[in-house]
Parts: structure tokens; sequence; C-alpha cells
């Protein structure tokens, strides 16, 4: 796979600088949307939430933040995932050309949306008081698995879009109901430890949970802890190539 995209690498760049462009095309604010987007969803959530959940909570504007990042990050390119594959039948069809390409361009451009919020995020983590250390450089290791996810996500997704289009309608539906399981605004403690096990069986819910406890707590994750966001990386992304494979005909039939 490495030599493919070794030698399709031109194209990937080309396909992430359309897809950072066509995504913010015709606006007044372009890029910066991707900053003003996050910090108004930070800004209702405080507002809403604030009041309820975070009156006993220390730093709870980075605990909001981190989970709305997070899962912010998760849903846009799980999302863009989903259409990558309908959103160019008209190239794929007529070049041959390894079709993954396409989720992997979109993803890598939410990356880049996501990137630039961190740095925000880190900016309101200093005015929020939170004491910075060397421990933040672990955050590279769960970002890399989320991205790994996120592709396979979207591998899942865009070949089921392909197939049924309902997928996105239902998709939306099961994102709404995953930001409310995935702890973004209150706190997991307050439920028995047997309930607070299967927030771990939610893959969101645990990138969320270790950017929570490097950044707020300052504390490295147990061993046992660093294991779960490398499976559900590698669950995701195994589960999407062996979909591509076994259908990577079939697509072309469907588009």
């Amino acid at each position: 796979m490495f030599r493919r995209l070794k030698e399709y690498q031109f194209l990937l760049e080309e396909l992430t600088k359309r897809d950072f462009r066509q995504k913010y095309k015709r606006t007044v604010l372009g890029v910066f949307w991707s900053v003003l987007s996050p910090l108004l969803t930070l800004f209702v959530m405080q507002l809403v939430f604030g009041n309820f959940f975070g009156q006993d909570m220390p730093h709870y504007t980075t605990y909001l933040f981190a989970g709305n990042l997070i899962f912010s990050y998760f849903r846009e390119s799980t999302t863009l995932g989903m259409a990558a594959l309908m959103g160019n039948a008209d190239i794929f069809s007529k070049i041959n050309i390894p079709k993954y390409m396409f989720v992997l361009s979109s993803n890598i451009s939410s990356l880049i949306n996501f990137l630039v919020t961190l740095v925000v995020f880190f900016l309101f983590a200093a005015f929020d008081g939170v004491v910075f250390s060397w421990r933040f450089l672990i955050l590279i290791y769960p970002t890399l698995c989320l991205l790994v996810f996120n592709i396979g996500v979207g591998l899942i997704l865009s070949a089921m879009f392909v197939f049924f289009r309902d997928t996105q309608y239902l998709y939306s539906v099961f994102t709404l109901l995953l930001m409310y399981v995935s702890a973004i605004f209150y706190q997991v403690t307050s439920f028995p430890i047997e309930i607070q096990r299967v927030f771990l069986l939610n893959p969101v819910y645990v990138y969320i949970k270790y950017f929570r406890l490097v950044v707020i707590e300052n504390s490295i994750p147990s061993l046992a802890f660093n294991l779960l966001p490398l499976f559900w990386a590698i669950a995701a992304i195994l589960i999407g190539g062996l979909i591509y494979k076994k259908n990577n005909q079939r697509f072309m039939y469907y588009v």
C-alpha cells in the first residue's frame, strides 16, 4: 500500500488541495471557519451545559473543548469520507486509480483543519490555567491512531453509501446519538464503574479521554488504555480495507 501511495503521491496532493479549496469556496472567512466553527460550538455548549456540569469541575472549558475538538474532527472526516467515492465517480470511472485515494485526500484535508484548531485548543488551555509539560508530546500517538481510525470508518461508510444511499441520513442520526454518549459535556465518573467500562466500547470516547488525561490531568495513560486507541484504529482500517478489496469492481456498477 505504501508503494502505491508513493506512486500516486502527486494525485493525492492535488486531491487534498482540491478538497480543501472546495470546502471554503465562496466563503468570506475561508479557512478561518475551521477555527471559528468549533469556537462557536464551544461557546454554545459552555452556555448551555456550563451551569449544569461545570460548576464543580476544574478546567471545564478545556474539558469541553477537548471533547468537542475530537468529536468534530471525527464527524467531519468520516462524513467527507462517506461521500468521497460518489463525489468522484466521474474520475475513477474513466481513469484506473486506487479508489481509496479519495477517502485519504478527504481525511488529510480534515486533519489539516484539526491541527489548526488544535493550536487554538492549546491557547485556550493555557488561558484556562492548564500546566503544560513534555507529556503533551504523547498526543501525537492518539492523533495518528484517530487519523487511521477515521480513514477506516470513511472507507466503510463510502462503500455503504455507494450501495445504500440512505446511509447519509442514517449516519447523521447516528452521529447525533454518538455525541451524547461520548461524554463531551459531562463526566462519566458519576456513573457506576460497570457503566464507565461500557463507555470504553465507544472509540470516540476513548480518543477524547486520552486527550483529557494528558492535557487536564497531566498524566500518561496506562499501558492497557494505550492499547485501546491502537485497537480501534487497526480494527477500522482492516474492516474498511477488506470491504474495499472485496467490492473494488462492484463499485463501478453502482456509481
